[in-house]
């Protein structure tokens, strides 16, 4: 089944390199002109969106009016939310690096998250556009044996659950 997942634009602390999980922060001017680019790149497909407004202002501004969904929010930092990546302590850098083994402290533990993600997109049963996160596409693409983030702005195709498709950056 053909999913497309798009990561949404640019925030300020996407910018200043800070986690960014459930804080509501809007997209930068730059954010938004990454999210209109992406109109008329995507197919004419049902569209969801996480429930925050950085993904759901770049899936109005790629032109799509999304179902909003708190299934595809990025994972909950806890008392790490905003910290910056340069002065995040070694074990946490590691585990997010590795993408195993994370459970910040009050926040949301890595398997949890990626339960509640593949959940959501194995419950999925006609090709949709996705606007959700970094953590949320990496989820996806570590689902189908492969790894990597998805630039802000920037989609992937999948064939779920078995191949990558193609990527649109």
């Amino acid at each position: 089944m053909e999913l497309w997942l798009v990561r949404h634009g640019e925030t300020l602390w996407n910018r200043e390199g800070r986690l960014l999980g459930w804080t509501d922060l809007p997209l930068t001017p730059l954010g938004e002109a990454q999210a209109r680019a992406l109109k008329g790149n995507l197919p004419p497909l049902p569209t969801y969106s996480s429930d925050l407004k950085r993904a759901l202002q770049t899936a109005l501004l790629a032109g799509l009016q999304p179902v909003p969904t708190q299934a595809l929010r990025e994972i909950h930092f806890g008392v790490l939310e905003g910290a910056l990546w340069e002065e995040l302590e070694p074990q946490y850098k590691e585990a997010l690096l590795r993408f195993q083994g994370f459970h910040p402290p009050g926040g949301e533990a890595l398997e949890a998250f990626q339960e509640r993600v593949l959940g959501f997109l194995e419950s999925l049963k006609t090709p949709a556009v996705l606007f959700t996160h970094g953590g949320v596409i990496r989820a996806a693409l570590r689902a189908l044996g492969e790894d990597g983030l998805i630039p802000l702005g920037g989609a992937v195709a999948l064939d779920w659950p078995r191949r990558v498709l193609d990527r649109l950056a």
